[in-house]
């Protein structure tokens, strides 16, 4: 879109006739809560402006953008994916990085949906409605939370950029489970957070595309933190998969994809290791001792709704009560993060780490309304490898395995926090030695 628009073989208010056109296509319900029509094609008309003077703004200057309803858009209310918020006071500016995009010339097209509160790694919604999974045959499934719209807008076609955040994996499992690209950015790369929290801690911004280079070229823009360079990045990139239920826990058709990855990696001559990583053993049983920092800051911040409050879904008051438990102790688990982190960089010693981003494929959603068992063990663990690579702090891409055999897996590639343009770069040479992206 951005050669067309450069080339004027495109104009950016066709673009945006198209994305707003796809709105209403089946492939695209329920993935925007609020469209900004008036706004996108204000901007689009000045972008136009702009190209016909030769002084676009940014190499994505008129391209289509969509956000998480956790980001306020000036004008719209900013509903967090709750019936409970309706009634706030739409939003009298953008968030910052809404206000950024601006300023660099893309074009808002509107809100994406998302699991109620950004608690939850289903993506299912009953009040605005739970977005599609392209991946859906006669079973619809469930497209991945909290970020369920965002990628549900990329893969109608809605916009090729989609920006949510990711806590425990709203952006990673989502864009695994519909077959696109998502990376998790480190804490504070695009600035402070003025979005919706969930977990202080842990949120972090992410944006969803169907390619990596996508990707790099909405990270170019947006990026005010960067990596310090390294000696060691430009070296050959070496892999760990690490042993462990990260891998030993998959169902085999995301098993055996992944294993084909890896192969197929190694026989171009990546050094591929295989080893336990004591940081990652060690912090799972933390949380599985004393819960998690999400579960326990989400608490802090909705717990006001317990134990019932009438617009709120029964699973986000369900989740919100299991973190009452007395074995959860967030000093714990604050104590030793920090050591564990710098733990985790030193057993990677500057390789990659590699792991299916999530161990099954998305459940039907069929199976999971009305089964309440069935719901919270598919939640839980879905986001139980992205959760602990949060805690870490980990920069990390979600890249599909359909070319490996499901397009409903993902591949993890994380490295320790800040070192995103390592990530981006070292990710992008294994994608092109592959052919893949």
């Amino acid at each position: 879109m951005a050669r067309q628009l450069a080339t004027r073989e495109v104009a950016a208010v066709d673009l945006l006739d198209t994305a707003m056109l796809r709105t209403t296509l089946p492939a695209a319900r329920s993935a925007l809560i609020t469209t900004t029509t008036e706004r996108g094609h204000r901007e689009a008309r000045a972008s136009d402006r702009r190209r016909a003077r030769d002084a676009p703004r940014s190499i994505l200057d008129g391209i289509p953008i969509v956000w998480k309803d956790l980001f306020d858009v000036e004008g719209t209310v900013t509903t967090a994916g709750s019936r409970s918020r309706l009634d706030q006071t739409p939003a009298g500016q953008d968030s910052r990085l809404v206000r950024h995009a601006h300023q660099r010339g893309l074009v808002t097209v509107g809100k994406t949906n998302m699991s109620e509160f950004a608690f939850s790694g289903l993506g299912i919604n009953s009040y605005f409605g739970t977005p599609v999974n392209p991946n859906s045959s006669d079973a619809p499934l469930t497209p991945g939370g909290s970020s369920s719209g965002a990628a549900a807008a990329v893969a109608a076609g809605v916009a090729p950029l989609s920006v949510g955040t990711d806590t425990s994996g709203s952006v990673r499992v989502p864009a695994a489970f519909c077959g696109l690209v998502g990376y998790r950015a480190s804490a504070g790369r695009y600035g402070p957070h003025d979005f919706l929290p969930l977990s202080t801690t842990l949120d972090s911004v992410g944006i969803i595309a169907r390619t990596l280079s996508d990707i790099a070229a909405l990270d170019h823009v947006f990026a005010v933190i960067r990596s310090p360079t390294t000696t060691r990045s430009q070296t050959p990139p070496r892999v760990v998969v690490p042993t462990g239920e990260w891998i030993d826990d998959c169902a085999p058709d995301v098993r055996g994809p992944f294993d084909s990855a890896i192969a197929a990696l190694a026989d171009t001559g990546t050094d591929i290791v295989t080893k336990p990583i004591s940081a990652m053993i060690e912090a799972q049983h933390l949380m599985d001792t004393y819960g998690t920092i999400v579960g326990a800051e989400a608490l802090a911040r909705h717990g006001h709704l317990l134990p019932h409050a009438p617009h709120v879904e029964a699973a986000t008051l369900r989740r919100l009560a299991q973190n009452q438990s007395p074995t959860s102790s967030l000093g714990q688990l604050l104590s030793q993060m920090i050591h564990l982190r710098r733990q985790f960089t030193r057993e990677l010693d500057g390789a990659l780490l590699m792991c299916p981003t999530v161990r099954h494929n998305p459940p039907p959603i069929h199976h999971l309304l009305g089964n309440i068992t069935a719901y919270d063990h598919y939640n839980a663990s879905t986001l139980r490898t992205t959760m602990l690579l949060s805690y870490l702090g980990t920069c990390g891409i979600s890249y599909p395995l359909r070319a490996f055999g499901n397009a409903s897996a993902g591949m993890l590639i994380s490295l320790p926090a800040n070192q995103d343009d390592q990530l981006l770069t070292i990710t992008g040479k294994l994608l092109d030695v592959l052919q893949l992206d």
